[in-house]
């Protein structure tokens, strides 16, 4: 069940990153204004809240397992978002980054 939970926590904490980072990139670059830019800051800020309710203790860890995670899902927010194509290269850096998440968090440690 934690890897589970941890899965979950990590998916949440992708869908309001990068959401509230492409909220702020429409509401500056794209002229969509104030509302979109302060929708997407407070996305950033509850980002911020979810990683820390991951089951691990340490920042380091849970943040390096994160920026895999935040690759391949900038990767999908693009496609579904923005209508981006990833090439065979994008997908096997995205697969990369995630296989970096679960060596990172998954395989078991010992003291």
């Amino acid at each position: 069940m934690t890897v589970a939970r941890s899965v979950a926590l990590f998916l949440l904490a992708a869908v309001a990153e990068i959401g509230g980072a492409w909220l702020v990139w429409q509401g500056v670059r794209e002229h969509r204004g104030l509302l979109w830019t302060g929708l997407g800051v407070v996305a950033l800020g509850l980002y911020g809240f979810v990683a820390t309710l991951q089951p691990d203790p340490n920042f380091g860890r849970v943040l390096a397992a994160y920026g895999g995670v935040f690759v391949a899902g900038s990767l999908i927010w693009a496609m579904v978002a923005d209508g981006f194509r990833p090439d065979r290269y994008d997908v096997i850096g995205a697969l990369i980054c995630i296989a970096g998440v679960a060596i990172i968090m998954y395989v078991p440690r010992h003291p």
